[in-house]
Formats: structure tokens, sequence, C-alpha cells
């Protein structure tokens, strides 16, 4: 049964104490606790390597955990969200969020870090939902689309806000400075939200929907951890072939059972919508290659063009400078030139600066990067704020929770397997690429270097002089699976810009 939006959608709306623009700035602060977390941390990968012994796949779980559970959470705890308020389970995934922090800032071992991770990215996802679907109810119609489109450009920015904080924390402190700040951070927006924000909720509510929870939270968490563990035990590996084979029933008993269900938790047949359609797999493709890239990106800064935590974050800085002016324009690009349009021409544009960098080599230095990095803002300014403006659009203001969360699952979801896909090519094809004379090394030390590029130039320093061959290798092994990643990436970008101009629909949905 489609989803369509009910008669209070036209009410007034509630903006709490401080008006449209108290909601606006509590809400997004929220929004870059959350956004943050997810890339903050890959700029302590690196030391993380060291400091740990985690392999590369260690790594892609340590990072992927906090997004896999925000993805697997985020459109259940939306829709309860709806029910209960959506600023009452904001404030609880604060506490959520932050205690989870703390506890990991504690942890001396790969496996506990993972397992904190996992946890901040279920308070992550009581969090998430109700920014975008708060801004969207508490914002008259006439100053919604503003609204969204600051909200995504907060959504593309928060991400370079988080590297750009753990890179200052990183230049005098250890990795788990950056979870005590986002501790702090999480009580920060906690109060904010409960003193700025009004507490919305959907005026007619319905029964949970747990078989939706159930399957979608399932055949998230098992793509990912197939994609993950495919690359590290091998695709054939019965495990691997089980994940796989539990992601396809999970998802096929989603849209089975949604469809027969009276309120289900996300209506199957919005994808039947295909402002709908677009708009979650524009967001779902832009986040999938967007914190892809900062998994590998930010090493290749560090490792190859020797760069510190904070000038690393630095370099990635033009991205913000062009992604939040652009999400501005794009409402008033849509109505000029039409959806379609400003959709695909914002993935190509971010295909083909991915693409760009994949050309990069040991000796190419920051000029060539920082050309890829700017026409890949542009994209992600563009198509970041059209297919959420698509998404919310498409249903009405008492469903904006079930909205904003299908738009942060497309979001979380794209960012979960940006990681594990790209991690997992750029770690087969960097073992792959490593010269022969690795296996002339104690077995410790080979194993090492096999492990990460962290850890193999950091054995090639021990060295000496003898290491500088080592080190050689290692870097040219690190950027054929940079240039793998990023080839395979911006290939399903451009295929996802080419089914936007056939596809989309010239104007966007509106449920109003």
């Amino acid at each position: 049964m489609l989803t369509t939006p009910h008669q209070d959608d036209a009410a007034p709306v509630a903006t709490g104490r401080a008006g449209t623009r108290g909601v606006l700035i509590s809400m997004c602060l929220s929004l870059v606790l959350v956004v943050a977390s997810v890339s903050a941390l890959n700029l302590a990968l690196p030391d993380l390597a060291i400091d740990l012994s985690a392999s590369n796949g260690a790594l892609t779980w340590i990072a992927d955990a906090y997004t896999v559970a925000l993805a697997a959470f985020v459109l259940p705890l939306g829709a309860i969200g709806d029910r209960l308020g959506r600023r009452n389970v904001l404030v609880v995934g604060t506490v959520v969020f932050g205690a989870a922090s703390l506890a990991a800032s504690f942890t001396d071992s790969t496996s506990t870090l993972i397992a904190w991770r996992a946890v901040m990215g279920l308070g992550a996802a009581m969090i998430m939902p109700g920014t975008l679907s708060t801004i969207t109810a508490a914002f008259p119609p006439e100053q919604r689309a503003k609204g969204v489109a600051t909200w995504s450009g907060f959504a593309a920015a928060g991400a370079i806000i988080g590297m750009l904080v753990a890179g200052a924390l990183l230049e005098q402190f250890s990795w788990r400075s950056i979870f005590v700040t986002s501790a702090a951070t999480a009580l920060a927006a906690g109060l904010a939200a409960a003193l700025l924000a009004p507490n919305t909720k959907d005026a007619h509510p319905h029964r949970p929907d747990v078989a939706g929870a159930v399957t979608t939270a399932v055949a998230i968490g098992t793509l990912v951890y197939a994609i993950i563990e495919g690359n590290e035990q091998g695709w054939t590996e019965p495990v691997v072939i089980g994940a796989f084979v539990v992601t396809v029933v999970s998802f096929a008993a989603y849209a089975f059972l949604g469809l027969r269900t009276e309120h289900p938790l996300l209506d199957p047949a919005l994808f039947g919508i295909r402002g709908f359609r677009a708009g979650a797999v524009t967001v779902l493709v832009q986040f999938m290659a967007v914190f892809g890239f900062f998994f590998v990106g930010l090493q290749y800064l560090q490792l190859i063009l020797d760069y510190s935590p904070l000038k690393a974050a630095l370099a990635l800085v033009p991205v913000a400078l062009a992604v939040l002016p652009t999400s501005q324009l794009t409402p008033h690009l849509v109505n000029r030139v039409g959806m379609k349009a400003v959709m695909s021409v914002g993935l190509f544009l971010l295909a083909i600066g991915l693409y760009v960098i994949s050309f990069l080599g040991v000796d190419s230095g920051y000029l060539p990067f920082l050309g890829g990095l700017v026409l890949a803002g542009f994209g992600i300014g563009l198509s970041g704020a059209v297919g959420t403006a698509a998404i919310t659009g498409s249903l009405g203001r008492g469903q904006q929770g079930v909205a904003s969360a299908m738009n942060d699952t497309t979001r979380e979801v794209g960012s979960a397997i940006g990681i594990a896909l790209m991690g997992s090519i750029y770690g087969s094809h960097y073992r792959s690429s490593l010269p022969d004379s690795v296996d002339r090394l104690p077995a410790d030390a080979a194993e090492s270097v096999r492990h990460s590029a962290a850890a193999g130039l950091h054995v090639a320093d021990r060295l000496g002089a003898r290491g500088a061959a080592l080190a050689d290798g290692v870097k040219s092994a690190f950027m054929d699976g940079l240039s793998a990643s990023l080839i395979a990436v911006s290939v399903i970008v451009a295929a996802a810009a080419i089914g936007a101009l056939l596809r989309a629909p010239k104007t966007p949905p509106t449920a109003d």
C-alpha cells in the first residue's frame, strides 16, 4: 500500500523556542556529530594499524562497524521517532553515542574498538533521522527547500569538519582524543536539541513493523559483511556465499512482507515513484563514492605525500568549499533546468573527479589530486541536495521521520558499501602488487607489510638504508590499490548518472 500524506500535512508547524534558525542550528550540530564520526577516524588509520596491529581488514571493520549499525537501524529508529517524538529519540541517541565514544577511548584491542564503534552507530541511528525530519516538519513549505539544501550541505561538509578536528587533535594527542571529543560534542548536541528544537511527531502513528525492521537490518548487515570478508577469506568461502544468500533472502522478504502489510516501515511501493527511486539511488551512490574515497584518499595524503593528520585534513577542505555553495544553489538550478539535469550532471562530475584522481602516481603530488577533488566537490553539492529533496518531497509532513530515515539509510548503506568495496579492492590489489622481496623478510615483518601500507612503511623505516627499496615497493603497491578502487567506484557513479539521465523525472516530487 503506497504511503500517502496525512491531512495534518498542511497544519501549522512548531519551530521551538528559537524559530527556524534555532531548529536549523541545533539539527545541523547533531548532523555534523554523526557525519564527522564516519570520517574523522580515517585520519587515525595509520596510527591504528601500528598501535593496535590492525590489518587492512580490521581497519575496514573499525571504519565500517559504525556505518553498518547506523545503516541497519536508522530506518526503524526513524519510525520510532515518528511515534514517540523525533527530538526525544535524538536526545537519547546523543547519550548512547557519547557513552560509547567515551568507552572506545579506553580500548586496547581491535575487536573491542569495533564493538564500541557499532554501539556508537546505534546511537547515531537514533540521532540521524531526527535531524532532517525535524527540519522538514518544522519548516513551512515555502522555506523547506532552503532548509533541506542547508542540511545537505552540512551533511557533506560535516565529514570535512570531522577530519579537521581530528587532524588538529592528532597533532598533539593520540587517536583516543578523537573519541573523547566526540563524547563532549554529543553532550553539546543533546543540550542544543533539547533547548532549541520542537518535539515533532506523526499525529497518526501506526503499529511498528517489526518484520520490516528485522529484514532490512539483517540484509544490510550481511551485505557489508560479505563484501569485507569476501576479500579477506575468499569469495567462494561458504560463510561468504551464505552471507550473500541471506542478504538476497532478507531483501526479498522485506519486499514480500512490506507489500502485504497495511503500514510497512518503508512501503516497497514507494520505489515505484520515479523521483523517490532516483533520489535514493543518487544519495546511495554519492555516499558510496565519498566515504570510500575518504577511506583510501586520506591514506594517500598521509602515507604517500607524508602529510601530517592536520595537513591531510586541510588538503580536503576544497571539497567543502565547493559543496556548501553548490548545494545552496541547487534549488534554483532545479527550478531553471529541472531535477533530471542537475542530478545527472552532479553524478557525472563526481565520477570524473574520482577518475582523474585514479591516474595519480607516487610522484604526482597534490595539485593533480586537488583538480579531481574540486570536480568531485561540485558533483557532491549538486547530487546530494537534489537527491535528498527528491526523497523527502515524495512523502508528506507526517511521514518525514521515515522519509528522513530512508534518506539516511541510503546514505549510510552507501557509506558502508563504499568503505567495504573500496577497502576490499584496495587491499587485494595492494597485497598482490607487493614486491617479491617481502617474502625474504622475517616472518613477522613480512606479515606486517602485508597487513597494511602504514605498517609496511613502518617496517621499512626500521630497516634504515636497507628499507628504501621496500618503502618504494609498498608505496607503488598502495597506488595500485588506490587506482583500482577509484576506477571501480567511478564506473559505478557514471552508470548511476546515465540511469538518472534516462529515468529520473524532470521535476521533483512534492507531497504537500
